[in-house]
């Protein structure tokens, strides 16, 4: 049954479409996506991702149990890009060092829903603010990003200092909150709230835009990222086996500080699985479609590849299963 599932997931449209545009790379096909649709695509999955998540925060209301978890995967999204970061430092550039690292603070909405179906099989209740918390997690950890990418760029005299010569904290703090992707998702998840909260009917207005049009999108979006990954494949393979490595032991790592928070939390079983899922997973949307933007000296087959290439496929084939074991070894059943 649980082969099903994965099964089920690993075909999916999106992830096949990304590989349709690493097969076209691969075979010499002539396939582009003109450059304008790229960042149409990715404002747009900023904008649905975080509307959805002001929705189902909106009518989950705000409730010890919810601030409290809320605020630990806010707190995920910031401790592990930094800490991700300073591990890929030591043999990465700054610039792309602070792009995996942000995929990795942030989440993957496919394994998350694939997470969600699993808890479905097993007929295990869970909760429908974990979504709010999915959409919480991309912004801190874009920001997180883009801050060290910023950062880095300043210590190497890229980036203008003060007359005193320190950092220009600033500006490097003004260009990483008013980002326009970021300024996009959380303006998005505050109007997402808002709608929800007192202009009912404005929701059935945009569920056509939000909704159904977003899975359509994101396999335009992943068709271009197969072949920007697939273009510069061969970066991957020269940063060696330490990244790999990276996009394999780092999801097993950030889920077990996300069971031990879990546990802290007291929270029921299916919203452990949830939560340890978005502290180990990559984001492949919503940080390339920022990073692509924000930090262009990153390389996209890097931070695309290893969380779409490896640590996505690890945590739907093998991750998922490990974690519900571990949680039914330590979180009593409800």
């Amino acid at each position: 049954m649980q082969s099903s599932l994965v099964l089920q997931n690993l075909v999916s449209a999106p992830v096949l479409f990304f590989f349709l545009g690493i097969l076209a790379v691969l075979l010499g096909s002539d396939l582009e996506i003109p450059s304008p649709l790229p960042k149409l695509f990715s404002l747009y999955l900023l904008l649905a991702i975080g509307f959805k998540g002001g929705l189902e925060l909106a009518h989950s209301g705000l409730g010890p149990q919810v601030v409290l978890t809320i605020g630990a995967a806010v707190l995920m999204s910031l401790l592990v890009p930094l800490s991700s970061f300073l591990i890929l430092r030591s043999w990465l550039d700054p610039f792309n060092a602070a792009a995996i690292a942000a995929s990795y603070g942030s989440i993957s909405a496919v394994t998350f829903i694939t997470a969600e179906s699993f808890l479905n099989v097993l007929k295990i209740d869970f909760d429908g603010f974990m979504v709010a918390a999915l959409a919480l997690m991309e912004s801190p950890a874009i920001v997180v990003g883009v801050l060290l990418a910023r950062v880095a760029a300043s210590s190497a005299d890229t980036v203008k200092k003060s007359q005193k010569g320190n950092i220009a904290w600033n500006e490097i703090l003004r260009e990483a909150f008013l980002n326009g992707s970021v300024f996009l998702l959380i303006g998005s998840l505050v109007i997402g709230g808002l709608v929800a909260s007192f202009s009912p009917t404005g929701l059935t207005k945009m569920e056509p835009f939000t909704d159904k049009m977003f899975y359509g999108a994101l396999c335009f979006f992943l068709l271009d990222m197969g072949i920007v990954a697939a273009q510069r494949i061969q970066d991957l393979r020269r940063a060696g086996p330490l990244l790999i490595a990276f996009a394999i032991l780092a999801p097993l790592v950030h889920a077990a500080v996300g069971l031990a928070l879990s546990l802290a939390l007291s929270l029921p079983q299916g919203d452990t699985l949830l939560f340890m899922v978005l502290c180990a997973s990559a984001s492949y949307i919503a940080v390339p479609a920022a990073m692509r933007m924000t930090v262009p000296q990153a390389n996209p087959s890097l931070y695309i590849s290893s969380a779409l290439g490896v640590t996505f496929p690890f945590n739907v084939v093998i991750g998922i299963p490990i974690y519900m074991a571990l949680i039914q070894r330590f979180v009593p059943a409800s």
